[in-house]
């Protein structure tokens, strides 16, 4: 499986079963948006720096909403979290994404507002090979919150989105106080290739992608 990163919380993972694109964003925030050719297309809120979906292909499986999801093999999961500390009363629902492909379990978080994770969002999402987390504050959670969330779920691998990168308008953090607080050392790689023989075994790892 290769994982890029387009900036933001936009990623594709391309794995035998498809290819996947996670909330790609309008060139309003100051980034060259990802050409849709994918299998499948996740948008985990309704914001226009994650759903820009109008370029997909006709027959893209575009998936918005929580719930259960197969195609070609790949598992999908929508698990119902909130875009603020307050239930949604800010900046209204986001939905968490857990997928399994080439036996790799993936969570994307998207815009997790909440301080914590519930039990019940813990179990769903369950035991995650690779965690794409935000961590630059301000619409999401910050560092010292997104350590906790990590803790919370356990991943082999980190990968750190949402946050300020050159170009990028929207008004959040740079990844360097969350870097800090999680005490591990970035891989720095333009995209991650990774195979299920090939996962850490014991120490987790932080990946930060070039966008």
């Amino acid at each position: 499986m290769q994982i890029s990163w387009f900036g933001h919380s936009c990623f594709r993972l391309e794995a035998k079963e498809g290819s996947i694109l996670i909330d790609p964003f309008s060139k309003e925030i100051g980034l060259k948006p990802p050409k849709i050719k994918d299998d499948i297309v996740l948008v985990t809120h309704e914001h226009y720096d994650h759903n820009n979906v109008a370029d997909a292909n006709s027959e893209a499986f575009v998936i918005r909403n929580p719930g259960e999801y197969e195609k070609s093999g790949i598992q999908i999961q929508g698990i119902p979290s909130w875009h603020d500390n307050t239930n949604g009363s800010e900046r209204g629902p986001n939905t968490i994404y857990v997928m399994t492909a080439e036996e790799i379990t993936l969570c994307h978080l998207g815009d997790l507002g909440q301080e914590k994770l519930t039990d019940q969002q813990v179990e769903a999402i369950g035991d995650v090979d690779v965690l794409m987390i935000p961590v630059g504050g301000n619409y999401t959670i910050g560092p010292k919150e997104a350590v906790e969330v990590i803790s919370q779920i356990g991943p082999k691998i980190v990968m750190a989105m949402h946050y300020k990168i050159p170009g990028l308008t929207v008004e959040i953090d740079s990844a360097e106080k969350f870097v800090k607080e999680l005490g591990l050392t970035p891989e720095k790689l333009d995209k991650l290739k990774i195979q299920k023989k090939t996962l850490p075994a014991e120490e987790m790892k932080l990946i930060m992608l070039n966008a």
